[in-house]
């Protein structure tokens, strides 16, 4: 059976934990928020190009519809000059009648066909204005897309060796400590931006919040017996003894 790790020793290793996490983190601040312009970039792009097809589709079908009056139109002018023809041959006045009111309708066709025809073109005049608009801003998001991922991949490209050396580490180095242990590590790099768990004392005080760490709290920090977390952050404190690796607690 293993022997149990002293608390100095698990001290020292979730400081070294906390050295290389803190590695990785700087190689994130490098990245900045780039992954994440990049994800919303291409997330707005997506929304683009789907408002883009659905304006051209819009735009596809009021031509149809256009050219489908178009067709009225000829069809009707078709049929007016038929019927203008016929009445000079009518011999009748039933037959004059029903051939007046067929031209009238089909004048009437003409015009509700020549209305729709200009409030088709109104309609279609505003979504390809609006899809003009959005075309553009398709191609300046894709533009500034593509700027972002070049820089990302830059820093990636530098990094990549250095963050896959760190991740290695921080995994063979998690390996070597308690589970309960690495669950509260996690926990309160979680809670704080710059991901610190485990600081030092500094002054006196908390090497993350700055609260005053009262000397005999720092004492017992010093003699490294019991693990223990500052009052005011949550933070596991350590004395500066666990950097060097130096003397354990008596």
């Amino acid at each position: 059976m293993a022997k149990e790790n002293t608390v100095a020793e698990k001290l020292k290793h979730l400081f070294e934990l906390q050295s290389i996490d803190s590695e990785l983190d700087q190689i994130e601040v490098l990245k900045g928020e780039l992954p994440i312009e990049v994800s919303d970039l291409e997330d707005t792009i997506a929304g683009l190009e789907k408002r883009t097809d659905k304006l051209q589709s819009e735009i596809d079908e009021l031509n149809t519809t256009i050219n489908g009056h178009e067709a009225a139109i000829s069809e009707a002018e078709a049929l007016i000059i038929r019927y203008n023809s016929q009445l000079d041959n009518v011999k009748n006045n039933r037959e004059y009648d029903a051939l007046t009111k067929e031209l009238e309708i089909q004048k009437l066709d003409i015009q509700l066909a020549e209305k729709r025809i200009r409030e088709a073109n109104v309609t279609m005049a505003g979504k390809e204005e609006t899809l003009s608009a959005t075309k553009d801003r398709l191609d300046k998001k894709q533009k500034d897309l593509e700027i972002k991922k070049v820089e990302l991949e830059a820093i990636i490209a530098d990094t990549a060796k250095k963050e896959e050396d760190l991740l290695a580490q921080s995994s063979k180095k998690r390996e070597g400590i308690e589970d309960r242990l690495i669950n509260a590590y996690d926990r309160v790099r979680k809670r704080y931006r710059n991901g610190l768990a485990v600081v030092t004392v500094e002054r006196d005080a908390c090497g993350g919040c700055y609260n005053r760490i009262p000397p005999q709290l720092q004492l017992e920090i010093s003699l490294r017996k019991n693990i223990i977390a500052c009052e005011h952050c949550g933070r596991i404190l350590v004395d500066d003894y666990i950097m060097g690796g130096e003397k354990e607690g008596a």
